[in-house]
């Protein structure tokens, strides 16, 4: 569900945006307003970055390789983080120059009538963009909040298209409040605010992408949903007398590694221990479908045992 949802979405957020982007720029050579021409930028970069979603995610289905034995699942996040960076010069610093350089030296508007409907048009693209991401994330989001599902979420396509259309309806109401502002009072330099307004906004969610994408770039655990899975999976099993240094770490957002070192129950041959560990590592898989890598190292209860009569004996020494 997650992966055709967030396509989906993110099909949807390219289309909306190639046409929107159409759109401004018409608008822009009939008005010369600059917070068109800034909104016009900002939706070619929204547009580019649906692309490199798309990318991220054909390129992280490819298979292992010896110089990449597990996989290429975090390219995704590579590609999401690519996306925060063009973001930040493609679409906030743009328009923060183009914002600064309508202050400086106001321009009349031209054909208002294009700006406004253009505009509005957005708008209603921009919605049904934005009402299909946030149809797949709530099959996803269950009852956590917003905030919390964009900073858990292991697939960046979802959480990045939600943050750019809630950024770009913003950023269409700004430019909408900027043109009106400047109709109303006759001072276009209220158009250049819009576009600054614009520009702040778009840095402010490329730092957020940034963010979250470079935390899973470096490499996040399971939640902790996913984990006590696996440590029911490990106390409930026989061959099991105990475990430690659980650790898990997520090599994509459908591929999870999972390593333990355990205890084995009772004196068994190496071969009866290989054997027992292999069929707990598929109860693991089978519970945690995404653990595509597990890894358990046993420890046998006699070599405890062991170990506590060698101490014993260096005692009474």
């Amino acid at each position: 569900m997650s992966r055709g949802g967030s396509q989906q979405a993110t099909l949807a957020a390219l289309a909306a945006n190639i046409g929107i982007a159409v759109m401004k720029f018409v608008a822009f050579l009939f008005t010369g307003s600059s917070s068109m021409l800034a909104e016009g930028i900002h939706s070619v970069a929204d547009s580019g970055n649906q692309g490199l979603l798309l990318l991220g995610r054909s390129r992280s289905k490819r298979g292992p390789t010896p110089a990449h034995p597990f996989g290429y699942g975090r390219e995704r996040y590579f590609y999401a983080f690519l996306v925060s960076v063009v973001l930040f010069f493609g679409g906030g610093l743009f328009a923060l120059y183009e914002g600064y350089e309508k202050i400086s030296d106001p321009h009349p508007l031209e054909s208002w009538p294009w700006a406004v409907g253009v505009l509005l048009g957005a708008i209603v693209m921009e919605g049904l963009s934005l009402r299909t991401a946030v149809r797949n994330a709530n099959r996803l989001r269950k009852n956590r909040s917003w905030t919390r599902y964009i900073r858990d979420a292991k697939a960046p396509e979802l959480p990045v298209v939600l943050l750019e259309d809630a950024a770009a309806l913003t950023g269409l109401a700004f430019a909408l409040i900027g043109v009106t502002l400047a109709l109303i009072t006759g001072n276009t330099v209220w158009d250049g605010v819009g576009s600054v307004a614009i520009g702040v906004l778009l840095i402010i969610v490329a730092v957020t992408l940034a963010r979250e994408t470079k935390s899973m770039i470096i490499g996040e655990a399971a939640s902790p949903e996913i984990q006590r899975s696996i440590e029911d999976v490990l106390r409930d099993d026989d061959v099991i007398a105990g475990y430690t240094q659980l650790r898990t770490l997520h090599l994509g957002p459908e591929d999870l590694l999972v390593a333990a070192r355990v205890t084995v129950a009772g004196h068994r041959e190496s071969d009866a221990v290989a054997e027992a560990l292999g069929e707990t590592e598929r109860r693991i898989r089978d519970r945690v479908p995404i653990a595509s890598v597990v890894y358990l190292s046993p420890a046998p209860a006699d070599q405890r045992e062991r170990r506590q009569d060698d101490q014993d004996q260096v005692k009474r020494r």
